[in-house]
């Protein structure tokens, strides 16, 4: 009924205004649109020049490392210390701040000094692409924006395809060893895993990256255990400690790319398909060792 209306509405108005309208239009919505863009979390640079909007960007936080442009911006900081002077110099138009990552003190004061704030939630796979779009239309880049959030969704479902109807396997994913945190459901990078048929031994923990204890993740057996390359070549060192764990058992530890599972950004496809084809690794590891037992 409203597209009727406005239909009608514009059919009886004189010609003139309806060449003009359109571009009163584009003028407001290029008025609202954002030029001078500082990130305040490292995947949220990367996000903005996914979406094709780099050239707008004028600072970042620290660790912001790719992709390879991002390098001789300005730092403004991080998420928990923001250098205002810095800030003020960029007289940036829009901060765009990490919805899990960034203080909401730090957000209100950014506010209060009267910054234009986005709040960019990044915590499930669903969230990438809707991130993508989100900043194209703060920059005017939805098109390519759309594009490349439409390219992450056709990735996920080929990984699914791909990995469909394996046998599942209990997993553990440890984000750090000490001290020992994990991922919960509510992380992307669980449903990565379930993604490949994984099971996420600690799915069930209300917080998104609980601290656990080792007695934890005895109990609960995981047959492979997944960390990031950055944890380091020691990483699964001190679970030989436990040789009836499933995982040791089946010799099943495995490294990540780091950057690509920490940050939530087009690349986590890259992360999915190496935590796809760890766990097929896994199942035959797994398989032998039964087959083994069992002759």
């Amino acid at each position: 009924m409203r597209l009727a209306t406005f239909s009608l509405l514009i059919a009886t108005l004189p010609i003139q205004f309806a060449c003009d309208a359109p571009d009163v239009a584009q003028n407001e919505a290029l008025a609202q649109r954002h030029s001078r863009i500082v990130t305040l979390a490292p995947s949220l640079a990367e996000l903005v020049f996914a979406a094709g909007a780099g050239d707008f960007l004028v600072g970042v936080s620290a660790y912001s490392d790719f992709p390879p442009q991002v390098d001789g911006l300005p730092l403004v900081g991080d998420a928990f210390t923001i250098d205002q002077e810095q800030l003020a110099l960029l007289q940036p138009d829009l901060l765009l701040v990490w919805q899990s990552g960034t203080p909401e003190h730090i957000v209100d004061e950014l506010r209060i000094a009267g910054y234009a704030v986005e709040t960019i939630r990044t915590q499930k796979l669903a969230d990438i692409p809707a991130a993508l779009i989100r900043i194209g239309e703060l920059t005017g880049r939805d098109e390519r924006a759309m594009q490349v959030a439409a390219d992450f969704d056709a990735g996920l479902r080929a990984l699914a395809q791909k990995f469909a109807g394996n046998e599942p396997i209990r997993v553990f994913y440890q984000v750090s060893k000490r001290p020992l945190y994990t991922v919960s459901n509510a992380h992307y990078a669980s449903e990565l895993i379930a993604l490949c048929g994984g099971s996420n031994v600690f799915s069930d923990l209300d917080e998104l990256a609980p601290a656990i204890d080792v007695e934890a993740v005895i109990d609960r057996d995981p047959e492979a255990m997944l960390a990031g390359r950055d944890s380091g070549d020691d990483a699964f060192n001190e679970w030989d400690r436990w040789p009836q764990i499933a995982a040791n058992r089946y010799g099943n530890h495995f490294f990540l790319p780091g950057d690509e599972l920490s940050r939530p950004t087009p690349r986590v496809l890259t992360a999915g398909a190496a935590i796809c084809e760890a766990l097929q690794t896994a199942r035959e590891r797994r398989a032998v060792h039964e087959e083994s037992d069992g002759a």
